[in-house]
């Protein structure tokens, strides 16, 4: 029996809106999906692996009616010719034999023995390096290995999962600050509804941690009415937000309007991730940071407390 997904879940795996779906059927024949027994939309495994790469190609500039009609080989080899777009570039990663050897023991679904050497080098290089040295440039193999189907949907689940337990239990080792100690900003995390990956809160959040900050995690897929509750009710000085590559760029800019509008002016909404309308037309109403930039972001954040006193 052959696998399909839903419209609606090709939307998530992709970042490709149903409408745009719908008018690519449309106008250029391509996806062309089946009815699944109540007559809706069903996609083969082969024809989301293509609208990825597509996706992919559309973020980094190209035309849906110049190579839609190519074959799936020769998308491939175009994403691999294509610069990255800016924010979301390689930097070089492809060179890595570290994480070259991570991305061969996932692929073997050797995950223990990953985890134990990420592990070690946790260890032996501590929270903050570790994080932007290894975990970040890592997503970005297995974004680009996903997007050109070396890896398929549920690889990259199990790569995901793996490294979200041994975040987790890393964020979990971060000591507290002490009893008397105020910490701010209090940091509210999490994802839009249409954005269902979490791995980019987890290393956001473990950064905030190591820097004293204190965080609440909603974890992924918050309606906005529920992210401006919870803020209020928290007290939240900041929202932070993820958006994955597959993220759709006019649903981020979208839904970041309508959480400013609905958020009190003193919250700040700061936001990362590998979207390419992020870096590539950031909306005026948040801050864009690289995991790098987390810590100099909160001493400007504090810095900015100092003339009214407050701790």
């Amino acid at each position: 029996m052959q696998i399909t997904l839903s419209i609606g879940s090709v939307e998530r795996e992709t970042g490709l809106t149903k409408d745009t779906l719908r008018v690519w059927e449309r106008r250029y024949g391509f996806p062309q999906p089946g009815r699944d027994d109540t007559g809706e939309r069903a996609y083969t495994i082969e024809q989301v692996d293509k609208l990825r790469l597509l996706k992919r190609l559309l973020d980094r500039g190209h035309r849906p009616g110049k190579i839609i009609a190519h074959d799936i080989e020769t998308l491939r080899r175009l994403a691999e010719e294509t610069p990255a777009s800016a924010g979301v570039a390689d930097d070089g990663v492809e060179d890595r034999q570290d994480l070259l050897h991570y991305i061969a023991l996932c692929k073997a679904y050797r995950f223990d023995e990953m985890r134990r050497a990420l592990s070690q080098d946790l260890l032996r290089l501590g929270m903050y390096r570790f994080v932007v040295d290894v975990i970040a440039p890592m997503n970005t193999l297995v974004g680009v290995r996903w997007a050109s189907g070396y890896f398929s949907v549920f690889e990259e689940h199990l790569y995901t999962e793996s490294i979200q337990v041994l975040m987790r239990n890393a964020i979990a080792s971060i000591p507290l600050p002490s009893p008397d100690a105020v910490p701010r900003p209090r940091v509210l995390l999490t994802t839009f509804p249409q954005e269902q990956h979490g791995l980019g809160l987890l290393m956001a959040e473990a950064i905030f941690a190591l820097e004293g900050a204190r965080c609440i995690s909603l974890g992924v897929q918050t309606p906005i009415e529920e992210i401006v509750k919870a803020a209020e009710s928290q007290k939240a000085d900041i929202v932070a937000l993820s958006f994955a590559a597959s993220m759709n760029g006019n649903q981020m800019a979208e839904g970041v309007r309508d959480l400013r509008a609905r958020l009190p002016d003193a919250i700040e909404i700061w936001a990362g991730g590998a979207c390419a309308a992020l870096h590539r037309r950031p909306p005026p109403e948040l801050r864009v940071l690289e995991l790098s930039e987390i810590r100099p972001a909160l001493g400007d954040w504090r810095s900015r407390l100092e003339p009214s006193g407050s701790a």
